[in-house]
């Protein structure tokens, strides 16, 4: 057992807390919904990135490369000033929603590229322009441009170009768990000696203006250079800071006069030490030397090409010259990192590939957050402070005041989306279980606790708004974390987190089938589901259409719910037989759902369409016939993911499952024969349960590996290219919808959620497709194959398919033969320079015909399942060599 892996394992033990410090702090808390006391429930503009620096927030706080314990309570950080901004850089600047031309961006350069689980080592690398900053060219040129226009990044403003910029690199080490050395490594990338201000800062939370706290906590100066801070709960902790900054001290207090144009009833406050550095102004630092927020600030000048550090030590014991050993720990942590991540992957044998994919891990420990939300105090506001406004109780998020979360979460995508998401952090769970499993069954868990999920059985889907519906996906990374998770153990499970897990996702089965289904058809709704399943009208608001719309998509993340369920509860009657109970409830509930999506309500329609042999969505309007909606999207290939090979084995010791399905499948025939029939075994003994038999199964797998329909040289895209000559139009209400192909972002304001896209590629949607495709070579042991083209000659098996999709998915981030990676797209500055093209960015979709990166730039939660890709990948061929030559061409 490596070191790392014996610190998890103390962890675990509650031996010694090892993750109470991580980089939990968000790096976006301006414009979020909890920071927002506003009327009309507009976060965006409540509180802007220029707020920020003035406002003491309530919930939570921001950093750059910061790291806070597991409560929030002290918090580190770090702050820079190359001489010419107009303010310091203490946070990372980005576009408000209705600011861009394609909705909220992040406009920085910066890359998460190491951490171990426990975070007992940590590395990222922070891009910091020489000259100033430039805020107003990015907003301006973006808000000119339209939906048909790229965004407009921040290297797009030429700034890199002269290589007149810091690369900060910023580590973290611990010599034990509350012993933590920080370093940042300037390099001066221009050929002109350049000065910065470098300010590790240290602040508290706001907690004593809310009760949570009795008594203030206080930071004070201890010697010339070391800082004191204490709280009454968690004692004292030290700061040793290298060399001889210069420390100032005020409070994490609002500057009301800045912000609200009132008189400040605080004398020192938040942004005092901006006004220090970039104004002079001292009258809001505390000249007594303590507060609740401090910076050592290190001016530097840098050689042209040179390089400077600057390191300090915390400790939670007074330690002299805690700063000299340094160097020595962070080497120590480094190694112990290689040795973990060596173990991890010794199967990989491409440093491109494990390059990438311990980048891929990075981005996923760099995106825990803590994350606090009492949705009850903040619909009624803390006692003795002002009242929120009285539209707040009918407003966003108002049927969750049970909700109370303060937890380390894994997030998204700690800018662009500072919150979780219930369907994203379910494929996070998935990567994160390879390097620690026990951080993942947590994670799952804690969304179905009942501080989380509400009464009714829904659970939150994010804060935006918690009552939206996401696929429920939820079961399906239950199973896949606890059979990674046995496999791990030598094959023992751990039954206690699935029976937990069990319990609760049959309350949020019950609610989608009483408030989903509410006609009782097993046919369901979603909505938009946060899929890029766009439609002719708004799913989420079908009604406004004066009809219903009946989702292939939703009903299929049903029939996949149900055999997940079925899968779990099979998988617990190892150790106790009642479950095979629960196992034919999920059973019968699959079969009706399989019924229900071939003959609607008894009417002979079908969400299957026998002309194009595709699934579509089908619309009713009172008093008119059905309307097919042809859009050739992910919705009809959706269906796919429903299906569950199971081993004989698993029902010797299970009498009574085994004659109540026998008995339903002979009383049920015709539900019986929509799926894979129970009396052909396939390959090692197994049965498979799924919504698509031979021919419709084929259908589907044609059209998905068509080039001119859904392959792209990347992945699956969510929309045919079909679309791009043939626009698909229908009257509605007396109203033309059309959708057409678009490889990226839409270009045009369209209904149904975020429109931001339209036909890119999507790592979670991908990685559910690859999933099937072997759970589909399971049963058929290599014995079923497709030809591919038709009429080639050339036959491929489901485990070659999914093996060329990994390929082409891991390629987005692979160097081509050019040294390119496609994710970088025609940047020429990310592609060449050797302080760029290195460096991964885990884009939230990518462009459907050349795979460069899209939306939010460091959406590692789900984009991260390149990881699990590359270790499967891996797992089954010895190297890229292997893959020489295409299996498609296109």
């Amino acid at each position: 057992m490596n070191i790392e892996k014996q610190r998890l394992t103390e962890d675990k033990n509650k031996e010694k807390h090892w993750k109470k410090w991580g980089p939990y702090l968000t790096e976006r808390q301006w414009g979020t919904v909890r920071e927002d006391y506003s009327r009309d429930g507009s976060a965006w503009d409540n509180v802007s990135h220029d707020d920020a620096k003035s406002k003491a927030y309530r919930w939570g706080e921001e950093g750059i490369a910061g790291i806070s314990d597991d409560k929030q309570k002290l918090c580190l950080s770090w702050a820079f000033w190359n001489g010419k901004d107009y303010q310091i850089k203490e946070r990372l600047f980005g576009l408000a929603g209705n600011q861009g031309n394609h909705g909220e961006d992040v406009k920085e350069i910066y890359y998460y590229l190491d951490s171990t689980p426990t975070h007992s080592y940590m590395k990222m690398l922070y891009k910091y322009p020489q000259q100033a900053f430039p805020y107003e060219k990015l907003l301006k040129e973006n808000r000119s441009r339209t939906k048909k226009d790229r965004e407009f990044e921040l290297i797009d403003t030429g700034i890199f170009d002269n290589d007149e910029y810091f690369d900060i690199f910023i580590e973290y080490a611990k010599q034990d768990f509350e012993d933590i050395v920080a370093k940042a490594t300037i390099h001066n990338r221009s050929d002109q000696e350049a000065e910065i201000c470098v300010m590790p800062t240290i602040w508290f939370r706001k907690t004593w203006f809310t009760g949570d706290e009795p008594f203030k906590p206080k930071l004070s100066l201890k010697k010339p250079s070391k800082i004191k801070a204490y709280t009454p709960k968690s004692g004292n902790y030290y700061f040793d800071f290298d060399g001889d900054p210069e420390i100032k001290f005020c409070d994490n207090e609002t500057n009301r006069e800045r912000l609200y144009n009132i008189p400040n009833d605080k004398r020192f406050l938040k942004d005092a030490i901006n006004d220090y550095v970039v104004l002079g102004e001292e009258k809001h630092l505390n000249p007594e030397n303590f507060g609740t927020k401090a910076a050592a600030i290190y001016k530097l000048k840098i050689p042209a090409r040179g390089e400077a550090t600057v390191k300090l030590r915390m400790t939670n014991q007074l330690v002299e010259d805690a700063a000299q050993e340094c160097e020595e720990i962070l080497k120590a942590r480094k190694s112990d990192a290689d040795d973990f991540y060596n173990e991890i992957q010794q199967m990989v044998q491409e440093e491109d590939l494990k390059n990438i994919q311990r980048q891929a891990f990075a981005g996923m420990m760099w995106s825990k957050q803590f994350y606090y939300y009492n949705v009850e105090r903040w619909l009624d506001g803390d006692q003795g402070r002002y009242i929120p406004p009285v539209e707040r109780k009918t407003g966003r998020n108002h049927h969750w005041r049970h909700l109370q979360n303060y937890d380390i979460i894994s997030m998204p995508d700690k800018w662009e989306y500072p919150w979780y998401a219930a369907w994203d952090l379910a494929f996070h769970c998935i990567p994160i279980a390879r390097i620690d499993p026990d951080f993942a069954k947590d994670q799952l868990i804690l969304l179905l606790n009942e501080w989380y999920m509400h009464p009714n059985g829904q659970i939150p889907a994010y804060e935006w708004n918690f009552s939206d519906v996401n696929p429920p996906v939820h079961a399906y990374a239950v199973e896949r974390v606890y059979q990674i998770d046995k496999k791990m153990n030598g094959g023992k499970g751990d039954y206690e987190f699935l029976e937990r897990a069990l319990h609760k996702l049959m309350l949020n089965f019950t609610w989608w089938v009483n408030r989903k289904d509410n006609e009782g058809k097993n046919l369901f709704e979603g909505g938009f589901l946060g899929l890029d399943n766009i439609s002719l009208i708004d799913r989420s608001h079908a009604a406004l259409y004066k009809g219903k719309l009946e989702q292939a998509d939703a009903t299929s993340w049903m029939a996949m719910f149900s055999l997940n369920l079925l899968r779990i509860s099979l998988d617990l009657c190892e150790f106790n037989k009642v479950y095979q109970h629960t196992a034919t409830k999920f059973l019968e509930h699959f079969l009706y759902i399989a019924g229900a999506m071939n003959n609607i309500s008894g009417e002979n329609i079908s969400l299957w369409d026998d002309e194009d042999n595709f699934f579509y969505d089908i619309f009713h309007v009172q008093g008119q016939d059905p309307k097919v909606m042809k859009v050739r999207s992910i919705v009809g290939i959706i269906p796919f993911f429903a299906v569950e090979p199971i081993r004989e084995e698993m029902f010797e010791n299970l009498p009574e499952f085994k004659r109540r399905m026998e008995f339903f499948m002979k009383e049920k025939p015709k539900l019986a024969s929509l799926v894979t029939s129970w009396e052909q075994p396939g390959h090692d003994k197994r049965r498979l349960f799924a919504l698509l038999r031979g021919h419709r199964m084929k259908s589907i797998l044609q059209k998905m590996l068509d080039s001119n329909e859904f392959l792209s040289e990347y992945g699956i895209r969510s929309l045919s290219k079909f679309h791009e000559k043939h626009p698909y139009s229908m009257k509605i209400n007396g109203n033309i919808s059309t959708i057409s192909y678009v490889p990226g972002e839409s270009d045009t304001l369209m209904f149904g959620g975020n429109s931001n896209w339209r036909g890119p590629i999507w790592f979670p949607i991908n990685h559910l497709i690859i999933e099937s495709l072997k759970r589909y070579d399971f049963y058929y042991g290599g014995e079923f194959s497709i030809e591919y083209p038709t009429g080639s000659g050339n036959y491929l098996t489901m485990d070659l398919i999914a093996k060329e999709l990994s390929y082409r998915l891991m390629k987005i981030f692979m160097k081509d033969e050019n040294g390119n990676r496609p994710f970088n797209g025609d940047n020429k500055k990310m592609q060449e320079d050797p302080h760029f093209k290195d460096y991964i960015l885990f884009y939230e979709y990518f462009h459907g015909d050349n795979g460069r990166g899209l939306g939010a730039s460091h959406q590692t939660g789900w984009t991260g399942l390149v990881a699990e890709m590359i270790y499967k990948y891996s797992k089954d061929e010895k190297s890229i060599a292997d893959h020489a030559s295409p299996l498609f061409r296109i």
